[in-house]
């Protein structure tokens, strides 16, 4: 499934806040790309384009079955998108203020009850970490995407042995 991102259709939605949460939210582009995931992307902010991003989460006939969410600061993105979805959503806490990405991490986790978000890890690990969650959400009735996703752990325990092999043990 290639240019996934520049179809009109996708299982992952990833949305960022603001333009300046694409160098994070790529790598979970990126994650999801490596493993034939379609997606699309889109800027879309809880605060600043409210009815667009409601728009976009309540139109389904995008096929999108899997949100992930990228934004700092306040980090309502997530919230306000699993307020309008009882699919999975994925928070990906930014650092784009002075608390290196705290106030985002917070504010993803403090969700209330019956109105679930998953967060990861804040920046580009976390961003990474949401596209293969993404992947494994899908895995679960798509054995063709399990099989690649054990493939690409493999392929990690693959990289963690050889440097075992390669480590010089003498001290």
């Amino acid at each position: 499934m290639t240019r996934a991102k520049e179809s009109s259709k996708g299982r992952v939605a990833i949305l960022m806040g603001s333009a300046s949460d694409h160098g994070v939210m790529r790598h979970a582009a990126q994650a999801l790309s490596s493993l034939d995931v379609p997606y699309v992307w889109r800027v879309l902010s809880a605060h600043r384009t409210p009815d667009d991003l409601a728009k976009f989460v309540d139109d389904r006939s995008r096929g999108i079955r899997v949100w992930i969410c990228g934004a700092g600061m306040a980090a309502h993105l997530a919230g306000a998108v699993a307020a309008r979805t009882a699919d999975p959503v994925i928070a990906v806490p930014i650092d784009s203020g002075g608390l290196g990405g705290l106030d985002a991490l917070l504010a993803s986790v403090q969700m209330p009850p019956g109105v679930p978000v998953a967060t990861v890890a804040v920046g580009e690990a976390g961003a990474r970490n949401a596209g293969l969650l993404a992947a494994s959400i899908l895995a679960v009735s798509d054995e063709a995407l399990a099989g690649r996703l054990r493939a690409l752990r493999e392929e990690m325990a693959g990289k963690c042995r050889a440097a075992d092999r390669d480590l010089d043990r003498s001290i």
